[in-house]
């Protein structure tokens, strides 16, 4: 059970190490209109080293047979869940926003001016390559970089993670032999 531990902790890692990508990728600060980012940076950069960190315990734990080890890793998942339990939180709202690629910048605006909580609404800008014409006032609504986030490696990160946490915790207790 230990080594399909690491195999899903592996799988969990490099899932996260996507959606790292894509944010670092679309995370374009210097943008004028960029929509700024809901992840706080510590969040994402704690759980991302305390996962590769979390996951290097568990290889020594499987090298070594250290029950101390196992336990300890199983503490440092407990404390990468909840911080990305906290980032998933933040990402629901960015995802679950509607995105058009273009409209008129005046219903862009007024969805805003109606209480919308859109990031994409508060943003409008002109589209990329299109002249401001007669009917130029079309505008693009951006998304903080997590909105690009494919759903699937989303919910793919979230069930190896659990998984993950299921199987370090029977190894931890000895369910399955060692």
């Amino acid at each position: 059970m230990g080594v399909a531990a690491l195999i899903t902790w592996s799988a969990t890692v490099l899932a996260g190490l996507y959606m790292l990508t894509v944010w670092l990728i679309e995370n374009d600060v210097s943008a004028r209109r960029a929509a700024p980012s809901q992840l706080p940076v510590p969040v994402l950069f704690s759980h991302l080293t305390l996962a590769v960190s979390g996951l290097a315990v568990w290889v020594a734990y499987l090298i070594l047979d250290q029950d101390v080890l196992a336990w300890t890793a199983l503490g440092m998942l407990g404390t990468i869940a909840l911080l990305g339990l906290t980032m998933f939180a933040r990402w629901i709202p960015v995802y679950r926003e509607p995105v058009a690629a273009e409209l008129p910048a005046q219903a862009a605006l007024s969805g805003y001016a109606a209480g919308r909580s859109g990031y994409a609404a508060a943003q409008p800008r002109r589209a990329a390559g299109r002249p401001a014409g007669a009917g130029g006032l079309e505008a693009t609504l951006t998304i903080p970089a997590e909105g690009n986030f494919p759903l699937v490696v989303v919910a793919a990160h979230g069930l190896l993670a659990t998984a993950t946490i299921v199987l370090v915790l029977l190894t931890a207790l000895g369910v399955g032999g060692s």
